[in-house]
């Protein structure tokens, strides 16, 4: 894996464990040398992560719509800054340059950004792998209701499982690494 899409808040949340935790993450992604992709803001937990990775003398590539880079929140240091006209252009590309996704604790924006590949993933669009990091169960009510998906014919049990969750960086970048995704058609018979 060479580069990994982080979706994250534009806000730093109530917990010092979001902050604690995407330090962590944005260690592990160097020291594995991964390239880290995510959507150019210098606010919250986004420039965090981006900043820890930039410290420690990672590479960083951002994404970041114009009306946004406008409202003065783009990160000026990244390595990489690619400015779009669209929400759809910066998830379009976002994908295009990764080769998996991460979910930190965020807002909507966050759980729309992940839900969106990991349906990609489930229509054969992608066989990139998607994982929510899940600190001090933030993803416990997500993951309760995916289940309920599939427990009502919904979602399929290979596509639920293909979703992967950990509370620790190491032991979800090591899931993604290791997982290998094959297309199985989503309809349910």
């Amino acid at each position: 894996m060479k580069s990994i899409a982080v979706f994250c808040g534009s806000n730093f949340g109530n917990s010092p464990a979001y902050l604690e935790v995407t330090r962590s993450l944005a260690s592990e992604l160097v020291f594995r040398e991964i390239r880290l992709v995510y959507g150019g803001g210098a606010v919250g937990l986004m420039g965090a992560i981006a900043d820890e990775v930039l410290r420690l003398g990672g590479q960083v590539t951002g994404v970041l719509p114009e009306k946004l880079a406008g409202a003065e929140i783009a990160h000026k240091g990244l390595t990489e800054l690619h400015i779009v006209k669209t929400m759809h252009e910066r998830k379009a590309l976002m994908a295009e340059l990764s080769d998996g996704f991460i979910a930190l604790p965020g807002g909507i924006g966050t759980l729309e950004e992940i839900i969106e590949v990991f349906t990609w993933t489930q229509l054969g669009f992608h066989q990139k792998p998607c994982g929510l990091l899940n600190i001090g169960g933030f993803y416990d009510k997500l993951t309760g209701f995916l289940s309920g998906m599939s427990e009502t014919g919904f979602l399929s049990e290979y596509h639920l499982n293909t979703l992967l969750v950990d509370e620790n960086p190491r032991g979800l970048l090591n899931k993604l690494t290791d997982q290998k995704i094959t297309y199985q058609p989503k309809w349910i018979r």
